[in-house]
């Protein structure tokens, strides 16, 4: 069994983003209804966040609900609503103590009313926390994302506040809604599938990838630290030969 004291602090991701799936298998293969799934969920994301925070991670990115998803059921949109909201209201003082810093990333004006005023509140009581950023993203999809942002860039345009030849991968990157925060440097997906479902398709560019068979509500801290392992057995290239590397280093 892999342990914490084998991670290399300096080699850790400065950001981790996860798409945490499969709570609705894990609810069926046990002959419960999904909802208790995402319950399940919900209890692995407060263990997993704060071992980030004591691990040192600056940036944690959670797939928490996609532009997809609501195509759902109704009845599981609005159960996975209520349990939001709950989670946003219960959570806030640990993290504000914590000194976590809470970012909604996505198309929040979607969501229901309440919500959105929750996670303004949120957002409001911990924008001075200097610890680490969580971003949960919601009502989240990529291909929005950045259709959004090529539409923001097209106004500042038009109206004469930017010039098409200033608009470079740096500029255009600001109007996304990750502005100010870094790429991931590890992408884990649970549940076994390989792919990254419409999440962050501008920023994972460069991300290394980890892909467990563990089902979100079975993951801990030690299938944590397994990833991290393996992301610190990458040579990460960015397009540069690994002797390129090695010259730099």
């Amino acid at each position: 069994m892999s342990s914490i004291h084998e991670l290399i602090k300096e080699r850790l991701p400065q950001h981790i983003a996860i798409i945490m799936d499969g709570n609705g298998r894990w609810a069926e293969k046990r002959f419960l209804g999904r909802i208790n799934g995402h319950r399940k969920g919900i209890e692995v994301v407060k263990d997993i966040v704060e071992f980030c925070r004591e691990l040192g991670i600056g940036y944690l990115t959670l797939y928490t609900f996609s532009k997809e998803n609501w195509n759902r059921p109704v009845q599981e949109v609005n159960a996975l609503m209520e349990l939001l909201e709950q989670h946003l209201k219960n959570e806030l003082l640990k993290l504000v103590k914590n000194g976590i810093r809470f970012k909604a990333i996505g198309n929040i004006g979607e969501l229901p009313e309440n919500i959105q005023n929750i996670i303004k509140e949120v957002e409001a009581k911990t924008k001075d926390n200097k610890g680490m950023v969580l971003n949960l993203a919601l009502s989240y999809g990529g291909r929005a994302e950045i259709v959004e942002a090529a539409k923001k860039v097209a106004l500042e345009a038009r109206r004469g506040a930017l010039d098409i030849a200033d608009i470079t991968e740096e500029t255009f990157a600001r109007y996304l809604y990750t502005d100010s925060i870094p790429d991931p440097d590890l992408l884990i997906r649970t549940s076994g599938e390989f792919r990254i479902s419409n999440f962050l398709l501008w920023q994972l560019a460069y991300t290394e990838i980890y892909v467990t068979d563990v089902l979100w509500p079975d993951f801990n801290r030690q299938h944590l630290i397994e990833a991290l392992l393996d992301f610190q057995n990458r040579e990460r290239r960015f397009g540069l030969t690994g002797k390129q590397i090695k010259i730099t280093v």
